[in-house]
């Protein structure tokens, strides 16, 4: 009460007045009820009395009469606590791995326990995160499968771990630290650090400090014994004692135990043997397949695995192998068996209780050998970006992108791993995708084995070579010499069923080509062009042809196959549109049975019951349905993945006869067809319309012929329009087939990955690239040259360069960079537009190469052949010319005067003149001179072809040749230091500075030869070949050192490029460090620097999961389009935001030196399926989304799928952040996301 006394209230209002109205009833009447009072009631009695709000009365109580609050209560605000000290705590130890343990020793008889001794553990010390040794013990078992980003890897095999002697050299090239001034202050990482030194006092000077007075005292246990012992003379092999040499070098620490070894010391003098080269390697070694395998059953007799037929030769030659556990490339023509030694490995795998993983470039075709391996060995798993069956199976099946990501993050399945098996391996020639062959190639530890199977390549031996080498382990190269099934080629030039007949035969299946059926096909075309359209059809434009006239083509063709019985038949056709149309154009042709077609309706019911009822009347569903039971299908890239399946499943039956697909289609199982038919021979790769690459098309006409039914396959090419010229299909059918090239390139995940890794550099991995194969294979070859090098060098003798002689280094150099100088204001020359207008016939120059030293010549003819321009030239010589071609003219001067240097010193013969005609480079033409000859070029050649040939070759030159020659002759003795030349800048017009600043440079250098002093000394032409030799070894040396060094590598300046992006965003710092953005980033499957900004930007934390979706569809949508106006405010604010990040990232890239421009960098995104991702993820049923975006339906689901596998990675990534908010939402979009027949289950793991 006392307190409430204390309250002075103002008088209430009007409006605070206790009054409230009320209406009572239906009737009108209105009453007036008191407030403050319990709520009234029209009840009798009134609503019973309820207990006061609690929030009310502490809201009154505190929060409305604020006077009530202890405000001066200070005893309430400040509380201390009692700090205990306890000096126990500084000397507590960490916990540490039990490095030791106790062993029994038993009677060798009894068993008895005779005592206990201690035995050092090895590899106590190792973690996941701190070593790469197979030896560190495993992960935890959640961990297992997919490893972790935070884990290193294990060590790739054929690489050398550092060894002790490594350790320490890398110890001595580390500077010597003054711990008085040297000492940091900022750690790694910090930008600001603190300084312990004394505010106002001066540092004092450093004093030298005695290690050896410190350590005196100190026992660093039995170093006297080991000492006597090495020092002491060691026993001979009888025991007697062996007289050591006198040594006054000091004894060099030794690094391992076989240093310590003293070897015995012969007394006998001999002389050396010049040391034996050593083997040449053989890391690829090609098998003989000829021979026939008369005792693999005696070698083999408990084969792991038995087929129901008789393997080839090349099947059992790779079992052997494999049973040896040696690695085997099987490089082997389209279903000739090559899965038969994959089936091989994986049985091995099985009975020795080990894993294999199987690898294919495609998930599709990871699903089909799933399927195809679990019915044969039951215990199989399957690993995709959205599907995981099986992961303790021991053949695990997977894309070669998974087995990358389980490879940096140290999976433990690798332990277990025997085999690796990689199948189509000509995929690695992927621009987009290759590089991740050779990363997980260089990846894989020693202890596995390596499988590769292949289409037929002309480098085989080269690319196994180059495993060989990386593995240090051979492989052994098995290549098919023919096809099973021979095939046979033909053109069709019909076009109704008057010409269906029209099939003429180019090259048949013994590999001659038939021109006169090329010929024969080409006037089928001119005659009916020539004739009525009613009596042969309609008449064929040059290169395009309707609807009409192709639906004509297919029928008229179609027809003929299946009356000669040769369907199926796959139609390849390089759009994915024109593959619907020519489908849909077949409505009046109907190939199967009512049998068939009840089979057919059947497996499609069973097959769909699995989608909502919505997905089953999708139009691209019923159109494939009725399409299938006229035994038509179509197969590309936009059509939904389960009708794919249904189509690949119904075609393997022999229920699709006509399946119109595109080339992907060529890459998978074994699918073969009775007949293979090209739509065209031309095909648009992206940039431009080009013909078929002799690989596609022999891929693509490999599906034809199915072993053990046809005898021949029929490949068919269709001549809608003209016929194609007889050399380009030469080319394509007989030519040879694509190498194996490499795709490699840097990428910031494989940085960042290998920056993680102390132990590891990302110039290995480039080193070990089969780009820089070529440049490294003669590693080991330029390493000897090196050492014997060395040994030339220092036995030389040095220059006397006393003296007169004291300028001659530089007069050795001043005439060395005028050459480089000149060559380079040529080269200039001879690229220029008035360069090459100058060497045009009659123009005389001065030739310089092996065979002519300064000798003049005139151009007779200029040609061009498919890397430069080639000037037919003749050119003064010696008469006779001598057989070796270092004697065609006179040798160049040993000690150059500078004369010689300074001018050309022309050529001119010795005794009679004679001449040659000759095929010069740009690099040949030594000079152009301001002369000019009329010559009649034509004769002159013709004149000389004709007296190089034994018959004529006494005949004497015509007179346009010996005019020539005499006039050559002539200018030579007139000007003997060489003609007038044009200049670069005053006649040709060239204004390039560095032409300008060599003639300068050029003319500077002149001078200071003629001024040299050196050449007036009588020592002068010995020290200057003492001096040269030297240099000479010198820069052969220096090239084979670039040539080992990293600095040859060719991708070394991208890779600093990338290194600067990384550390000006701050991904690594200054010391190469992987920061926890860049940690971020190793758990990105793309986009890595994308999505790691916009994650540490909380671009996408504001956003529901729906909203992030949509946005991150842009990195993964493949097909470009305009993302609309009806997106909402918050989608288009977000568009923005990303392309700012993408731009701002971009300008960092273009900073540092990056090709890629910022609009290349931003035009890589794609918004046009934002619409489509966002009433997806909010539950738009699918049927819906077609009028939404004019996108197939396939490539709709291929972007949703890819961007759940985004949202998986980003919710790793935040939950290694420690954004659980984010996390969560990456979870509830990946769950909105897959759902209906996007995620429907693929029919092969069913």
């Amino acid at each position: 009460m006392m307190e409430a006394e204390r309250l002075v209230l103002p008088p209430p209002g009007p409006l605070d007045l206790p009054l409230r109205a009320v209406e009572l009833g239906c009737t009108g009447r209105w009453e007036l009820l008191n407030v403050p009072g319990a709520p009234e009631s029209t009840l009798p009695h009134g609503l019973p009395p309820c207990a006061p709000d609690l929030q009310q009365e502490a809201e009154q109580l505190f929060l409305s009469s604020p006077a009530w609050l202890p405000l001066h209560g200070v005893e309430h605000s400040a509380r201390k606590w009692q700090r205990k000290t306890d000096p126990w705590s500084l000397l507590a130890a960490l916990e540490a791995p039990v490095a030791s343990d106790l062993q029994a020793q038993r009677h060798p008889t009894t068993g008895r326990i005779l005592g206990y001794k201690e035995v050092l553990l090895e590899n106590t010390n190792l973690l996941a995160t701190t070593s790469l040794s197979l030896h560190r013990p495993p992960g935890p078992i959640s961990q297992s499968l997919w490893g972790n980003p935070t884990q290193y890897p294990f060590w790739p095999g054929g690489m050398d771990e550092p060894t002790i002697t490594d350790l320490n050299t890398r110890e001595e090239a580390e500077e010597e630290i003054d711990f008085e001034k040297d000492l940091l202050t900022v750690p790694p990482g910090f930008k600001n650090g603190v300084d312990f030194a004394p505010k106002g006092h001066p540092t004092p000077a450093p004093g030298l400090l005695s290690l050896s007075h410190l350590l005196e005292p100190l026992d660093l246990g039995g170093g006297d014994e080991d000492e006597s012992e090495a020092v002491g003379q060691p026993a001979g092999p009888r025991g007697d004692t062996v007289s050591a040499p006198p040594c006054s070098a000091p004894l060099a620490r030794a690094s391992s135990l076989e240093d310590l070894v003293l070897k015995e010391v012969s007394t006998a003098v001999s002389t050396p043997e010049p040391p034996k080269p050593p083997p040449q390697e053989q890391w690829a070694i090609p098998v003989d397949v000829t021979s026939p395998v008369d005792d693999f059953y005696r070698l083999i007799p408990q084969p792991a695995f038995q087929w129901a037929f008789e393997p080839d030769v090349f099947q059992k030659q790779a079992i052997l192998h494999l049973e040896r556990h040696d690695s085997v490339f099987v490089a082997a023509h389209t279903s000739a068996g090559k899965t038969v030694v994959a089936e091989y490995a994986i049985a091995l795998a099985q009975k020795h209780m080990t894993r294999t993983i199987y690898t294919s470039p495609i998930k599709a075709l990871s699903n089909q050998k799933f399927r195809d391996f679990r019915n044969t060995f039951g215990d199989v798993g399957l690993l995709t970006g959205d599907v995981q069956l099986h992961p303790e199976a021991s053949c695990l099946i997977m894309t070669t992108e998974i087995l990358r990501s389980m490879l940096y993050s140290g999976s433990d399945v690798i332990r277990d791993l025997e085999w690796v098996i990689f199948d189509e391996v000509h995929y690695i020639n992927d621009a987009e995708r290759g590089v991740v062959w050779e990363e997980v190639l260089i990846m894989l530890p020693d202890h596995v084995s390596i499988i590769l199977l292949s289409a037929t390549v002309p480098n085989a031996l080269e690319f196994a070579d180059w495993i060989g080498r990386l593995k240090r382990r051979q492989i052994y190269v098995i290549s098919t010499i023919a096809r099973p099934v021979p095939l046979e080629h033909y053109l069709f030039t019909g076009n109704s069923p008057k010409t269906q007949g029209e099939l003429f035969l180019l090259l048949d299946s013994r590999g001659a080509f038939h021109t006169k059926g090329y010929y024969a096909a080409v006037e089928a075309k001119k005659e009916r062009m020539s004739k009525h359209a009613q009596t042969f059809g309609a008449k064929q434009p040059t290169y395009q042809v309707g609807p009409a006239q192709d639906r004509g083509v297919y029928l008229s063709l179609l027809t003929s196959l299946r009356t000669r019985a040769q369907l199926p038949v796959v139609v390849f056709t390089f759009s994915r549109g024109r593959c619907d149309e020519q489908a849909s154009g077949l409505t009046s042709l109907d190939l199967t049975t009512s049998s068939e077609k009840s089979e057919i309706h059947l497996f499609l019911q069973r097959c769909l019951a699995r989608l909502r009822g919505s997905d089953r009347q999708l139009p691209q569903v019923l159109h494939m349905s009725e399409l299938l039971q006229r035994g038509l299908g179509v197969h590309h890239s936009g059509i939904l993945p389960i009708l794919k399946e249904i189509v690949e499943m119904l075609f393997s039956r022999g229920l699709v006869k006509v399946l119109f697909a595109t080339e992907t289609f060529a890459m998978g199982v074994n699918m073969p067809a009775r007949t293979v038919v090209f739509d065209s021979m031309r095909k648009h790769d992206g940039s431009t319309f080009r013909d078929l690459l002799p690989g596609e098309y022999v891929q693509m006409a490999g599906r034809a012929g199915r072993r053990g039914l046809d005898p021949t396959g029929t490949v068919i090419l269709l001549c809608k329009g003209r016929v194609p010229e007889m050399a380009d299909l030469h080319r394509m059918m007989m030519g040879k087939p694509s190498q194996l090239q490499s795709q490699f390139r840097l990428t910031y995940t494989m940085i960042l990955n290998l920056l993680r890794v102390d132990a590891l550099r990302v110039e290995d991995m480039m080193k070990r690239s089969f780009s820089e194969f070529p440049s490294r294979k003669d590693s080991k070859a330029h390493e000897q040259a090196l050492a014997e090098l060395t040994k030339r060098l220092g036995a030389l003798e040095e220059p006397d360069m006393t003296g007169q002689l004291a300028d001659l280094p530089e007069y050795y150099s001043w005439g060395q960079e005028l050459t480089e100088t000149r060559h380079m204001i040529q080269r200039r020359i001879v690229e220029s537009v008035n360069g090459l207008k100058s060497l045009s016939a009659g123009r005389v120059v001065v030739v310089k190469n092996q065979e002519h030293h300064s000798a003049l010549g005139v151009i007779l003819q200029v040609s061009s052949n498919s890397t430069s321009r080639v000037f037919t030239t003749l050119v003064l010589c010696d008469k006779p010319m001598s057989q070796d071609p270092q004697d065609g003219g006179p040798a160049t001067p040993d000690v150059p005067h500078p004369d010689d240097l300074v001018g050309f010193k022309l050529f001119l013969p010795e005794g009679p003149c004679d001449h040659t005609v000759t095929k010069l480079q740009p690099g040949d033409v030594a000079a152009i001179t301001t002369k000019v000859l009329r010559v009649n070029g034509e004769k002159i050649m013709e004149d000389f072809s004709k007296r190089q040939q034994p018959k004529f070759k006494k005949d004497p030159p015509l007179a346009a040749v010996t005019t020539a020659v005499q006039e050559l002759l002539r200018l030579a003795q007139a000007y003997p230091a060489g003609p007038p030349t044009l200049d670069p800048v005053n006649d040709l017009q060239l204004k390039d500075v560095s032409v300008v600043e060599g003639g300068l440079r050029a003319r500077k250098l002149e001078e200071l030869i003629r001024g040299a002093q050196c050449v007036h000394s009588p020592r002068f032409p010995a020290q200057y070949l003492k001096l040269r030799e030297r240099m000479e070894i010198q820069k052969e040396m220096e090239r084979l050192r670039f040539l080992l060094s990293d600095q040859s590598l060719l991708l070394l300046p991208e890779y600093h490029q990338r290194v600067e992006v990384l550390q000006t965003l701050g991904y690594v710092d200054e010391a190469g460090t992987v920061k926890l953005a860049g940690r971020v980033a190793c758990a990105m499957s793309s986009h890595e620097l994308l999505l790691t900004e916009l994650m540490f930007d909380n671009a996408l934390s504001a956003l529901r999961p729906e909203e992030i979706a949509a946005l991150l569809s842009g990195l993964v949508c493949q097909s470009p389009g305009d993302p609309g106006d009806q997106l909402p405010s918050t989608l288009k604010q977000g568009i923005e935001r990303v392309r700012a990040v993408a731009k701002r990232i971009g300008e960092v890239q273009v900073a540092c030196g990056l090709n890629q421009t910022v609009e290349e960098f931003v035009g890589e995104l794609n918004f046009g399926l934002v619409e489509v991702v966002y009433e997806w993820a909010r539950g738009m049923p699918f049927s819906e989304l077609a009028g939404l975006s004019g996108t197939p339906e396939g490539l709709v689901v291929r972007c949703i799928q890819r961007l759940a596998e985004m949202c998986r990675s980003l919710r790793g990534a935040a939950r290694l952040v420690g954004e659980p908010v984010l996390g969560a939402k990456m979870e509830t979009a990946a769950t909105l996301l897959r759902r209906d027949i996007v995620f429907a289950a693929s029919l092969y793991t069913q």
